[in-house]
């Protein structure tokens, strides 16, 4: 069904902000693609093809490569990753392995990649250049979604939706070292600044967990907006943001004393809906999930996946900036500086 939007704010070809380099990756899950778009003329200059069902993309330190994780579908997991080679701008690859439902993704080195895999509770160390997966280490959890990797210490936390906690595996060990209950739908997932932190969001509780990456303790609970859904710290540790899926905003918290800065409106309200979109009870909200901070920190992306666009926000001003439009139901984002 086609979709009717209203705009509270700008108008989707309205204002971009000035001096903004670098290329935007969106994924496109409703269309099995990426767009590139140039976020100087806020237009794509390129859309390419993914397995099914894309849902996470990182882009590796050296920039040379973007790795798409293929979630598929309800009863269809999809089982692949689609590599792309960002100098030629062309898929180089697809990556098939037996562990199902991959989707929390980020680079650990130029080439190597964790993967959380959901319906196989597992995540998974993948070397893109050779194809072969070098590590396969349990959750012990459901839902194994998003994954945050603390370089210092060779840990990764993953969040577990189903199970409410986050696993804690020790890389040096290959070994699942503590599972941490932090709340109803923990879900998104991110480590702060200086490393000493993740901020987990519970999507059912409405809250917040901050763990501290050194005792692997609880050291605080903040509340959120209804369904928060994804966690991003910006790198020169000023800001946490969490995207309130249900709600149709972002929270801005001052990532140092916790304090909630500002809660954004994205300013748009989705009047109908598809039928094969995620979270089509939550009322008008374009359901915000995805978000990307700019390397410059004065900006952040925001994948409006029911709206069918993304929003940038200008952290200086703490308001919207403009907007952008890919495909049909972005969601993943990533950065070529």
């Amino acid at each position: 069904m086609k979709k009717t939007l209203i705009l509270f704010s700008l108008l989707m070809s309205g204002i971009l902000p000035a001096q903004t380099e670098g290329t935007l990756l969106v994924l496109n899950k409703s269309d099995d693609t990426v767009d590139l778009i140039n976020l100087s003329t806020g237009k794509s200059e390129l859309t390419l093809p993914t397995g099914d069902g894309p849902h996470e993309v990182a882009v590796s330190p050296d920039s040379q490569w973007a790795v798409v994780t293929n979630y598929g579908r309800a009863n269809h997991p999809g089982n692949s990753l689609t590599v792309i080679d960002l100098n030629k701008k062309e898929v180089k690859k697809t990556l098939n392995f037996e562990y199902q439902a991959p989707h929390g993704i980020e680079f650990i080195s130029d080439r190597d990649v964790l993967v959380t895999c959901e319906q196989s509770k597992k995540l998974i160390l993948v070397d893109i250049i050779s194809g072969k997966v070098k590590k396969a280490i349990n959750t012990d959890q459901e839902t194994s979604h998003m994954v945050a990797y603390h370089p210092a210490s060779k840990r990764a936390f993953v969040a577990n939706i189903r199970s409410n906690s986050v696993s804690v595996i020790n890389l040096n060990s290959d070994s699942l070292e503590k599972i941490i209950n932090t709340g109803q739908g923990a879900e998104g997932i991110a480590l702060s600044a200086d490393g000493q932190e993740v901020w987990v969001t519970n999507r059912s509780d409405d809250t917040v967990t901050i763990l501290d990456t050194t005792t692997l303790e609880i050291i605080n609970t903040l509340k959120s907006k209804e369904f928060p859904i994804r966690a991003k710290t910006t790198s020169d540790g000023k800001y946490a943001l969490v995207s309130n899926a249900k709600t149709g905003d972002v929270s801005i918290f001052d990532a140092e004393n916790k304090e909630l800065l500002k809660t954004i409106s994205m300013g748009i309200s989705v009047e109908e809906k598809e039928a094969s979109r995620l979270f089509q009870d939550f009322d008008k909200s374009p359901v915000p999930v995805g978000i990307l901070i700019h390397p410059n920190n004065r900006y952040a992306y925001v994948a409006n996946t029911n709206a069918d666009i993304i929003t940038i926000l200008d952290l200086q001003r703490m308001e919207i900036a403009g907007r952008l439009t890919a495909g049909r139901e972005p969601d993943g984002l990533g950065i070529i500086p």
